[in-house]
């Protein structure tokens, strides 16, 4: 069943804002890995980057595009909701396409005692950083709609897509923090943007709550979810895998991967009862 989102109760949109909010603020997390050691673990990292972009790609294709599917049946027939559905995945995945094609991702090393560090100007690095956070605060406001309309719609979909944003966002927030404070020592300034590019998240549900509110349809979900699922393929895709890959010193990658998919897909099942 397709919901309006005048159905949802306060406490639904509290929920769903806090959890989203709660997998943007992950970013900071990344802050305080800068502050507590000489470097991340490139294994750990690996890891963990893989884990979260196989979540991604397991929830978005087989429940988030589904919702899809799903709601534009509901809108125009069981035999179109799947064409419509795969528009709107087409779509996301256009146009977060886009948006790397404008301002892309940064995606350079996680430590600032990296040689490539230690070679350039305090002054550099330091712009380098403030880019690193313009950019991901860009990528972050559709990862917010996604966990914000995912989590509204059903938690049990949402919990899962939040819990991999949250671990995708970790690494981001070092890629943050790692050129700032090796340019300034200065952790209130590192955690700040940290924190400001958390809360893009957060920034973008509200966006898309004020909106879409008074348009919500079957349609309009349906539209919504596809390309959600779109954007979540994409970034896991584009970003997390090709980033665990280049961290990774064995089989880190498909590992996490796998075991992203695993969890997720329990958890999935377990939500059912």
């Amino acid at each position: 069943m397709v919901y309006f989102m005048g159905d949802f109760s306060s406490v639904q949109l509290a929920t769903a804002f806090g959890i989203t909010l709660a997998a943007g603020l992950a970013t900071v997390l990344g802050s305080i890995w800068v502050f507590l050691s000489r470097g991340p673990n490139p294994r750990l990292l690996a890891f963990g980057l893989a884990f979260a972009g196989g979540a991604m790609v397991y929830v978005s294709l087989t429940e988030i595009f589904g919702k899809s599917v799903e709601a534009f049946a509901e809108a125009y027939g069981q035999q179109s909701g799947l064409a419509y559905a795969t528009l709107a995945f087409l779509a996301g995945l256009a146009a977060v396409a886009l948006i790397d094609r404008l301002i892309p991702n940064p995606h350079a090393s996680l430590d600032a005692g990296d040689p490539a560090f230690m070679q350039q100007s305090r002054g550099h690095v330091g712009r380098v950083g403030m880019m690193a956070a313009l950019a991901i605060t860009a990528h972050n406001f559709p990862e917010g709609l996604a966990t914000f309309f995912a989590t509204l719609e059903n938690p049990a979909v949402g919990l899962p897509l939040a819990l991999a944003i949250a671990v995708h966002n970790i690494p981001e927030g070092i890629s943050i923090a790692a050129p700032v404070y090796f340019a300034t020592r200065n952790r209130l300034l590192t955690v700040s943007l940290c924190l400001l590019s958390g809360l893009a998240e957060p920034l973008g549900a509200l966006l898309g709550y004020a909106v879409l509110q008074p348009y919500l349809s079957p349609a309009v979900f349906g539209s919504v979810f596809g390309m959600i699922a779109g954007v979540m393929v994409f970034l896991a895709l584009d970003e997390l895998l090709p980033a665990a890959k280049q961290y990774a010193d064995g089989h880190e990658t498909v590992y996490g991967l796998t075991t992203g998919m695993a969890v997720i897909a329990v958890s999935l099942v377990l939500f059912q009862f």
